[in-house]
């Protein structure tokens, strides 16, 4: 283990890529409007896999069965806090050159940085816990073999795709935003395949209504679970030092596109999320199927109902979103020792260290669904110690310079954040209530 950590090859940049950019930045570029965006692409990309990981599934699939289309405008409502809160991350890697976890160590008392070292670790291995068993789930699903088998296979494509970090930041960037797409492209195919009310599917995303105690707790499992603390880390750190702005007129031209990957990328992470929910509603809500509670179930009940391509389609999007997902969870895992503690360990290594609770669940019997649902719970321990601290360094002119937030925006964002941790609080007295 070192004192000082090498430099994340997440961040140390493509030559091309970063010289495309800086003639952007600079007004030399002449393309056209999507060559100029296209090297500015990719940190949101990478971000945005938690919002659209296999507790996703698991939440999305439940609240469409049991409530239909009518918990949509929560996934819609959920992700423009997401979208907001990932803005400010990535804003604050640009503007200062470090994340958020070097904040913390920065500014914060010894205790106080270990303290939340150990709990973001605890987020970290809880996170990759979730979206190791999802991938598991998936080839399991997908190829017929024990989940012990399943995991193993896991274990070496996603060594398979961290080893690509070696390379710079752009060929892990395009390996997640290819398995994005591929989970992207399974629900588009889904949806067809449901032919959905569309009437409905638009009345329900905008106007918001609930029914009842059970759709209130969904609403909050949805809404309170979107924001990962995991995440909100890792973007600070893919934008740090991966394209710099010289001044601040090229400051303001970077967090702009940042803005357009952002917007993208949370956006498709929505559209996915809200497929989700209308696949599961079109067919296990309307079929009168309200029970599906495991992503097992819900692959098993899609091929009478809507043929053996649907529960393909299916398991190919759970393992897509599994394998995408671990994998940056691991790399959020790196981003924290190396912030909080200034310490390094190889990421296989790390890959190794995580990957024994995964199996351990797994050879055990534990039920994967059930341990994706408490995996969040822990989660939400780990909320307010990152968004919390992320406010209070973006509002700050002494460390962001021209890239402070606005009043509004703090407003909005602190507005936000108590309604997360509070929606959390709540489902953490619901779960341990056993209600």
């Amino acid at each position: 283990m070192a004192d000082t950590p090498p430099k994340n090859s997440i961040r140390s940049g493509d030559v091309h890529t970063v010289r495309e950019a800086g003639q952007v930045l600079t007004g030399e570029s002449k393309k056209g409007v999507l060559s100029r965006l296209l090297p500015f692409m990719g940190p949101a990309f990478i971000a945005s896999v938690a919002y659209m990981d296999p507790g996703n599934f698991a939440t999305n699939i439940q609240g469409g069965a049991q409530f239909g289309y009518l918990l949509l405008w929560v996934i819609l409502l959920s992700n423009l806090f997401a979208m907001l809160i990932q803005t400010l991350s990535a804003k604050l890697g640009i503007a200062t050159g470090k994340n958020l976890a070097e904040h913390c160590r920065n500014n914060f008392s010894r205790p106080v940085v270990l303290v939340m070292w150990f709990l973001m670790e605890l987020v970290a291995m809880a996170t990759d816990l979730a979206e190791f068993l999802g991938a598991a789930v998936g080839f399991n699903l997908l190829l017929g073999i024990p989940l012990w088998s399943a995991g193993i296979l896991t274990a070496i494509a996603t060594f398979l795709i961290l080893g690509l970090e070696r390379y710079g930041f752009r060929p892990l960037e395009a390996i997640i935003t290819a398995l994005v797409s591929v989970v992207a492209v399974s629900y588009l195919i889904e949806t067809i395949l449901d032919r959905p009310a569309w009437g409905q599917v638009a009345y329900h995303a905008f106007v918001p209504q609930l029914a009842g105690p059970n759709s209130i707790l969904l609403a909050t499992g949805i809404l309170g679970a979107t924001v990962m603390p995991h995440a909100i880390f890792l973007h600070s750190a893919l934008t740090q030092d991966r394209i710099v702005a010289k001044d601040d007129k090229q400051m303001r031209r970077l967090f702009h596109f940042e803005l357009i990957d952002v917007s993208i990328a949370m956006g498709l992470a929505s559209l996915i999320n809200m497929a989700m929910l209308i696949m599961a509603a079109s067919t296990f809500f309307h079929q009168g199927l309200t029970n599906v509670g495991t992503l097992q179930e819900a692959h098993q009940t899609l091929t009478p109902l809507l043929g053996k391509a649907a529960s393909w389609v299916f398991a190919i999007s759970l393992l897509a979103s599994g394998l995408s997902s671990s994998s940056v969870g691991t790399m959020a895992g790196q981003i924290i020792m190396q912030g909080f503690l200034h310490r390094h360990i190889p990421v296989w290594i790390r890959r190794l260290i995580t990957l024994v609770p995964s199996l351990v669940v797994i050879s055990i019997g534990l039920d994967p669904t059930h341990t994706l649902v408490i995996s969040q719970v822990v989660l939400s321990f780990g909320l307010p110690f990152a968004i919390i601290p992320l406010i209070l360094f973006t509002q700050r002119r002494d460390l962001m310079g021209v890239l402070t937030n606005r009043k509004l925006t703090t407003g909005v964002a602190i507005l936000i954040a108590i309604l997360i941790v509070a929606l959390n609080i709540f489902l953490l007295v619901q779960t341990f209530a056993g209600g």
